[in-house]
C-alpha cells in the first residue's frame, strides 16, 4: 500500500481495496467536488458472490477496474467511508458504461429513480 501523494482524493469511477466488513475492493459513486474536500466518500462495494435474487446487483466483468475477477457491485448497500480506510493506489476506474448502470441501480435502491 503505496501512501497518496499530496492533494490525492479518490475519484468517481475509481476502484480501491477499502476496508469495509474486511478488505473488498468497492467503486467511488460520490461527486469528486465532494471527494476532494469531504474526509469521507460514498461507496459501493463488490463481491464475487452471486446473488441471482438482487436484481440491483450490477455485473462487472474481470478487467473492468483492472480487478482481477467477475464481481457484482452490491447497489443495494451504498456505504460512507473515511479516505484512511482507502488503500492507495486505485486498482483502475470502471468502464463509463459499467460506471452508468450502477449509478441507474444505485438511484433505484434510494428510491431516485
Amino acid at each position: 500500500m503505496g501512501i497518496p501523494p499530496t492533494g490525492w482524493y479518490p475519484r468517481r469511477g475509481e476502484v480501491y481495496v477499502v476496508e469495509l466488513d474486511k478488505p473488498r475492493p468497492a467503486v467511488v459513486i460520490s461527486i469528486n467536488e465532494l471527494n476532494k474536500f469531504a474526509l469521507d466518500v460514498c461507496v459501493v462495494g463488490l463481491t464475487t458472490v452471486q446473488h441471482r435474487n438482487f436484481s440491483v446487483r450490477v455485473p462487472v466483468k474481470k478487467g473492468d477496474g483492472n480487478l482481477s475477477s467477475d464481481c457484482w457491485a452490491k447497489c443495494d448497500q451504498v456505504t460512507t467511508l473515511e479516505k484512511f480506510l482507502f488503500r492507495y493506489p486505485a486498482l483502475g476506474a470502471l468502464s463509463v458504461q459499467t460506471l452508468a448502470r450502477v449509478e441507474e441501480q444505485v438511484r433505484i435502491c434510494l428510491g431516485l429513480a
